[in-house]
């Protein structure tokens, strides 16, 4: 792994040879620039400009963060030149962030665990669940996380009353090979850049329908999580990797977050097809202690003022709130 922090400065407005990287984004203090655009040189030369979304999401205010604002982290894959492109006023401090994840031996490898009713991995036949079951999961150590990045200790939610739907706002193109590599470069982003504990996301699903373990804490447990500002106290995050704004989501994508969501909701007695009332931490669309009515499972737009989950995702939400609560109707035993 390697990363650089530089200043945005017009010598990095003009185009630049960089050591490798395969992912970046911007960071700064005070106000959101107006526009962030960047390109990328790769083996095949310059990349159109690109928008780099702003990031909305984020830990509880106070409780992780160091202040710094930031955009998504964007993989580009392998490249040796920026060039960066920023409007507007009143932000500070702007840096350029670029990041090498490397390959692991493990990368093309990885492969999901198959687990019991109890959650435990097992060659044996499993009982019939009574619960809508774990389903398969690619643990921390299957993306190379190294623990020594993170800031401090997990924290636990006294519940779970609601699934937060992202998507990560970056490539569709990328290989199965590649997932580890990028999941990597957002830990990194997050935890040494944005100052985070650890990646945002509890969890993280790619296009080829695999679910990976995305902040550390235990899987099972009401991880509290740094994806949804504002809404992160009782909840739990599901990003998918992609930009679903103009491209559709793959349906092995939508079957593995209709699984992860029947799972951690059936744990918790909830109905994810039903509405809840939940009271705001504070985020840019609600403020601190306003009373909200959402959807159990919703999308990261109805609690911030941003196009994630894109389009396409957020318009699968009602038959992945539909097919969850079949899930755990399928499970149970009454």
């Amino acid at each position: 792994m390697r990363s650089a922090e530089v200043p945005v400065t017009a010598e990095t407005r003009r185009p630049q040879r960089t050591s490798p990287y395969s992912m970046l984004g911007l960071t700064w203090r005070g106000a959101d620039p107006s526009s962030l655009r960047f390109r990328s040189r790769g083996a095949s030369g310059w990349s159109s400009w690109r928008t780099a979304e702003i990031l909305r999401d984020g830990p509880t205010a106070g409780t992780e963060s160091r202040g710094r604002r930031g955009t998504e982290p964007m993989w580009v894959g392998p490249s040796d030149g920026v060039q960066v492109d920023v409007r507007g006023s009143g932000h500070r401090d702007l840096r350029l962030v670029l990041i090498d994840p490397g390959v692991l031996p493990s990368d093309a490898s990885a492969r999901a665990g198959s687990v019991t009713a109890s959650g435990r991995g097992s060659t044996r036949a499993a009982a019939k669940p009574t619960a809508a079951p774990r389903p398969p999961l690619l643990f921390r150590k299957a993306w190379g996380a190294d623990p020594s990045w993170r800031n401090g200790s997990p924290t636990y939610n006294r519940g779970l009353r609601q699934v937060h739907v992202h998507h990560t706002a970056s490539s569709n193109s990328y290989t199965r090979a590649q997932v580890p590599a990028i999941l990597r470069g957002m830990y990194r982003y997050h935890t040494a850049s944005l100052g985070w504990f650890d990646l945002g996301y509890n969890f993280v699903v790619d296009r080829f329908g695999r679910a990976w373990v995305g902040r550390s804490g235990g899987p099972d447990r009401p991880v509290r999580g740094a994806h949804t500002l504002g809404f992160n106290h009782n909840s739990v995050g599901i990003a998918v990797l992609g930009n679903f704004e103009a491209t559709r989501p793959t349906t092995k994508a939508v079957t593995a977050v209709v699984r992860l969501a029947a799972w951690k909701l059936d744990r918790h007695r909830r109905d994810a097809g039903g509405t809840v009332a939940v009271t705001s931490e504070g985020s840019d669309r609600y403020a601190s202690g306003a009373q909200v009515r959402l959807p159990v499972i919703d999308g990261h737009r109805d609690t911030n003022e941003t196009a994630c989950p894109g389009a396409h995702l957020y318009d699968r939400l009602p038959g992945i709130r539909h097919r969850a609560q079949k899930r755990v109707d399928r499970f149970d035993p009454r």
